[in-house]
């Protein structure tokens, strides 16, 4: 299949330190439109690099500013008939304020258990595992 056919995409696994001092927590957005939670994700603008797409992304749909991280794997699927390649990196919250918008609805803070569960797709369920052994974390703890 031809490179310019494929969706390229690019978004981060937000986290932070949970407030209470006791581990992580992960950022996940709800898009009402799908009516799915997801880690903040978009399409890259045609000549925009994959880490410039993430932190807007993330810009755009949190409110939140983040530091990068490791990347983490990327994950590749089909919408409709296209292929679609989502390159993501771990990053850390750093500050700013979540609004709702038209593409994202509501900010939930979850722990790694919780996110699981709460995360629509298998593929960013595994994501969330990639993250703890980015961050050298075992469980919950940090």
């Amino acid at each position: 299949m031809a490179e310019q056919s494929v969706i390229r995409a690019a978004g981060c696994v937000l986290w932070r330190r949970a407030p209470s001092g006791d581990g992580l927590e992960i950022a996940l957005v709800h898009r009402p439109k799908y009516d799915d939670w997801s880690h903040p994700k978009g399409k890259l603008k045609r000549t925009e690099d994959a880490l410039s797409g993430a932190i807007r992304e993330v810009s755009e749909e949190t409110g939140l500013t983040c530091a990068l991280g490791s990347e983490l794997p990327t994950v590749r699927y089909v919408v409709g008939t296209r292929p679609k390649e989502v390159r993501y990196w771990a990053a850390e919250a750093t500050g700013g304020t979540f609004v709702p918008n038209r593409e994202v609805d509501r900010l939930l803070w979850a722990t790694p258990e919780a996110a699981r569960r709460h995360l629509t797709q298998e593929r960013d369920k595994e994501l969330v595992a990639a993250l703890l052994s980015a961050l050298h974390v075992t469980g919950q703890g940090m």
